[in-house]
């Protein structure tokens, strides 16, 4: 599980730093990403860049991972505390979240938001 967390420790920080390229080089190409803003899951890198896309022309989110723990299924659990901001900096979530990562290959093959 080491070499997953310190791939998803960079995952979190190239995100919070808006390097989708950097982020979707740590994913298959057919990877399945949750679609925490707008429900359901987008397919492979480009619609993870689309998500991403849109998702940041709205807002501003901030995702720090807090622990990693290792599922029943192999699977990485991540809490993360989730700060998101609109445009302006106003304040409208500020919570704990739990993130599932599946691996192929060194590769992020499937991300989950817990409980949705």
């Amino acid at each position: 599980m080491a070499g997953e967390v310190e791939l998803l420790k960079r995952v979190y920080d190239r995100f919070n730093a808006r390097d989708m390229e950097a982020v979707l080089a740590a994913m298959h190409n057919d990877v399945i990403w949750a679609n925490g803003m707008e429900g359901g899951h987008v397919h492979g890198s480009d619609g993870v860049r689309g998500y991403w896309t849109r998702q940041w022309a709205i807002v501003d989110p901030h995702v720090e991972p807090v622990g990693f723990s290792m599922g029943p299924d192999g699977e990485v659990v991540v809490e993360v505390h989730q700060v998101v901001r609109d445009l302006m900096g106003n304040l409208l979530a500020d919570r704990m979240v739990g993130h599932i990562f599946r691996f192929d290959d060194g590769l992020v093959k499937r991300f989950d938001i817990r409980g949705s």
